[in-house]
């Protein structure tokens, strides 16, 4: 067990998580990094049960506001998430013009070396600092969702949320996104 003091104790509930890459690496700044988030995550909602009502990825981290459907057990989900982009992000790493390489996989490296479940690499934290939302009290959710869309405008990224491709922000304004959501 992780020292991540945010558990996922309910696991169809809805949660505010924000999956962290190690020593907050910006390991998104290219986009076809950023495009095996958002397969992936179009594929736990196809074929894991996930429900994704927010989202946004910038370069070290995302968050998300998520639940699970039954028999899909949130944490299951997030694990096989995490397992299948560190892999595949690492091997383009690996094999692609990455001016980075040695460095991220110094980095990958030497966080592996503290972590006896590891084998080579390790890529996210552990924890994926999970906040439970109370479905009784939907302003919560609102502030967020409203916090997530506004990242990119708080990391200099944008001037308005609706503007960054890699978020759900564009599907509250009606714009397709990349990920298929569920608009709270």
């Amino acid at each position: 067990m992780s020292g991540d003091r945010y558990f996922i104790r309910d696991q169809q509930a809805l949660y505010f998580i924000t999956p962290t890459m190690i020593n907050w690496l910006d390991v998104f700044i290219r986009p076809e990094y950023k495009y095996v988030i958002v397969d992936a995550l179009n594929y736990c909602v196809n074929n894991k049960g996930l429900n994704i009502f927010a989202w946004c990825l910038i370069t070290s981290h995302m968050h998300l506001v998520v639940s699970s459907n039954e028999p899909h057990r949130l944490s299951d989900t997030l694990r096989d998430f995490k397992k299948f982009t560190a892999t595949t992000i690492i091997k383009m790493i690996k094999e692609g013009p990455e001016s980075r390489r040695q460095y991220l996989l110094n980095q990958f490296e030497d966080a592996g070396l503290s972590d006896k479940r590891i084998t080579k690499y390790k890529f996210w934290q552990e924890s994926n600092h999970a906040v439970e939302l109370d479905q009784f009290k939907p302003e919560i959710t609102d502030q967020k969702i409203n916090y997530i869309h506004y990242n990119p405008v708080e990391a200099g990224i944008v001037s308005y949320p609706v503007d960054y491709l890699f978020s759900s922000a564009r599907d509250y304004a009606d714009i397709k996104g990349l990920v298929k959501v569920i608009i709270a």
